[in-house]
């Protein structure tokens, strides 16, 4: 069954990624109306989520960022597919790093680096940062169920140097590349919501108390590496700018969960910059209401 809906899916998968950028986006447009004003997909997971952390915003304006949400929801989608036959002179012009020097700074340290990110802006095409850097790369992401799909996102990373492991392997194969002095870049979306009883941390996002993930952080401890937050603003629609900050090159130096709670810090900031380029899809706090006591 997995191999049918992948021979049935593929061949629109890779029409649309053909498409040249003004069809892409009229095909992103017609997603729209299709994921917002008929499916209504998750919309009042965005609702809720956009009034728990925005009560002072007024109806109007929660309107105004959903639709902008859902509009840029659709852009990503389209994006992540024309990943799949996007030059690299194509993505160079449209997926700008404004410091990559940051990283070249660290190089010269002879450090590794955990990169962490947030689901705001673009991460889609952050691979293309392998082309600026002689670190070796590595992404930490959930395996797919279907399993050709699943080798066709590692194929598409692989395009740039770039190689997917799951959270189970990450401590094995990035502590195999320490030993072997391989300097690596290591990849971590660390927002999601962390199952709350595997939660060691607890603390506010967006004025919110829920668990926070804190395995970038202890994987960065645990093999000495440097901790780089990188924020991604929209220009215009399919142009972004990536900025790196060294959050620090000696992690040991900080407590436990301290990196982790700098982090959210700079997540929440972009968000305040612009909400609508969030992922207010996903249930972040859905776990606000089971704080356990030591953590109240």
């Amino acid at each position: 069954m997995q191999l049918l809906v992948y021979i049935l899916v593929y061949p629109i998968i890779w029409f649309i990624s053909i498409l040249p950028m003004p069809l892409l986006y009229f095909t992103s447009d017609v997603i729209y109306v299709l994921v917002f004003r008929i499916i209504g997909y998750r919309k009042k997971v965005v609702k809720s989520n956009l009034n728990l952390v925005f009560p002072e915003k007024s109806e109007q304006e929660i309107k105004d960022i959903t639709k902008k949400f859902y509009h840029h929801l659709c852009d990503m989608m389209v994006e992540s597919i024309k990943s799949l036959s996007i030059s690299e002179k194509e993505l160079k012009k449209r997926y700008v790093f404004t410091n990559v020097e940051e990283i070249h700074k660290i190089e010269k340290q002879n450090k590794s680096i955990v990169l962490m990110c947030a689901h705001y802006g673009s991460w889609e095409w952050i691979f293309i940062l392998q082309k600026y850097v002689n670190h070796k790369g590595y992404a930490v992401y959930k395996r797919l169920e279907n399993k050709y799909f699943d080798a066709l996102i590692k194929r598409i990373r692989a395009k740039y140097d770039t190689q997917l492991i799951t959270t189970k392997e990450t401590v094995f194969k990035l502590g195999a590349a320490k030993k072997r002095g391989e300097l690596t870049i290591n990849g971590f979306v660390a927002d999601q919501s962390p199952k709350p009883w595997k939660a060691f941390h607890w603390n506010e996002f967006m004025g919110i108390k829920v668990p926070i993930i804190t395995g970038a952080e202890m994987l960065a401890k645990k093999l000495d590496m440097a901790v780089v937050f990188f924020s991604v603003k929209r220009i215009k629609r399919g142009f972004y700018e990536t900025t790196f900050k060294t959050i620090t090159l000696h992690p040991n130096e900080y407590k436990d969960y301290e990196i982790s709670d700098l982090f959210i810090k700079y997540v929440e900031d972009q968000i305040k910059e612009d909400p609508a380029y969030y992922l207010w899809t996903h249930k972040r706090w859905k776990h606000k209401d089971i704080v356990p006591p030591e953590f109240q």
